[in-house]
């Protein structure tokens, strides 16, 4: 008999998690927005705090809103953790 391992950290846990940290969402039509996570639900609608829209890959910036909501059913994926992601990014280029 196999025994099925449940995950130790389930993905809603670890959005959850991400609340108050910096985070990028992508959404479906291709935008990316970055800022602050607020809060979150089970169908994973975010609100973001300080929201910059991004397009082409973060190459250029669209719109900067002061809080957004993003309906879960758009989201194609979350970074939870860009700032440190962008930190690491940066310091390779040096």
């Amino acid at each position: 008999m196999t025994q099925s391992l449940k995950p130790s950290i389930t993905p809603m846990k670890l959005l959850r998690g991400a609340v108050n940290k910096v985070v990028l969402v992508k959404v479906k039509e291709g935008s990316e927005f970055v800022g602050k996570l607020v809060m979150t639900d089970q169908t994973m609608n975010v609100v973001l705090e300080n929201a910059v829209e991004y397009a082409d890959g973060g190459k250029h910036v669209i719109a900067k809103y002061g809080r957004i909501f993003i309906r879960g059913s758009q989201v194609l994926y979350i970074c939870t953790d860009y700032t440190e992601a962008q930190l690491r990014q940066s310091a390779a280029l040096r």
